[in-house]
């Protein structure tokens, strides 16, 4: 079994769009109809697999992102991933060394949403592993 991807209800699809595609997402895909309301689906370049999925339903805004408690994006290069995201109009918080080369930042979706954005050591697997937690 495998995790496929994250389904987060938003309440603007236009203003959730122009800030997942300014992080780095782009567009896979579209499901117009559903049961849940329209889906929108994201990747994330060099991602052969889509990871997340904007689900937008006007009826249905947005009113508690308690049950998130963030998602986790990772960067090869912190310093010019939030430079980036600061040309775009999108504020993240000042990086934090972690040690060992590894570094975090923080931003907020237009719902809420709290996005980690995460720096790798060199030679790091793609993601995180239970060697991570070997003590």
């Amino acid at each position: 079994m495998r995790m496929l991807h994250l389904g987060l209800r938003v309440t603007d699809l236009d203003r959730s769009l122009a800030f997942y595609t300014a992080v780095g997402y782009t567009v896979a895909g579209r499901v117009p109809e559903t049961p849940f309301g329209s889906l929108t689906m994201l990747q994330l370049p060099g991602d052969p697999f889509i990871s997340l999925e904007l689900v937008h339903d006007p009826a249905r805004p947005v009113t508690d992102t308690g049950a998130v408690n963030h998602l986790v994006v990772q960067t090869d290069d912190m310093a010019a991933t939030v430079a980036d995201l600061a040309a775009k109009g999108l504020a993240a918080e000042p990086p934090v060394d972690m040690g060992e080369g590894m570094s975090t930042s923080w931003l907020t979706d237009p719902d809420g949403y709290r996005i980690e954005l995460v720096q790798w050591p060199s030679g790091h697997p793609e993601g995180m592993t239970a060697a991570d937690f070997v003590e």
